[in-house]
């Protein structure tokens, strides 16, 4: 693996929503995800949707970045971003019944 690779974090949430709470859910996480994609170390992104049939969603984003370090001087622009926007993820998710695992991760040698 090149040592530019393996500098790579990837940002991997995963949300399981209650079909009440799909639409304001998308709405943001999809805003999120355009404005992530102006910031430097951005290199992509996927959102993917699964539903479950049984009145629940699964989605998980996944953001590709350079390095902690983009990802550490994006968190503030996205929080500012947020307050500006008057938006709480926690408050959302707790409001709506989302269930989240969120966390980060790097490329594994094979």
């Amino acid at each position: 693996m090149n040592s530019n690779k393996s500098q790579r974090v990837y940002r991997v949430d995963r949300f399981i929503l209650p079909t009440p709470a799909r639409e304001e859910f998308l709405e943001k996480a999809l805003h999120t995800q355009r404005f992530l994609r102006s910031l430097p170390g951005f290199l992509q992104d996927f959102v993917l949707e699964q539903s479950s049939g049984n009145g629940e969603f699964k989605v998980v984003t996944i953001v590709e970045w350079e390095s902690m370090e983009s990802v550490e001087k994006a968190k503030p622009i996205v929080m500012a971003m947020h307050k500006e926007i008057h938006f709480n993820p926690q408050e959302m998710f707790t409001r709506l019944g989302i269930k989240s695992d969120q966390g980060y991760y790097s490329q594994m040698d094979a």
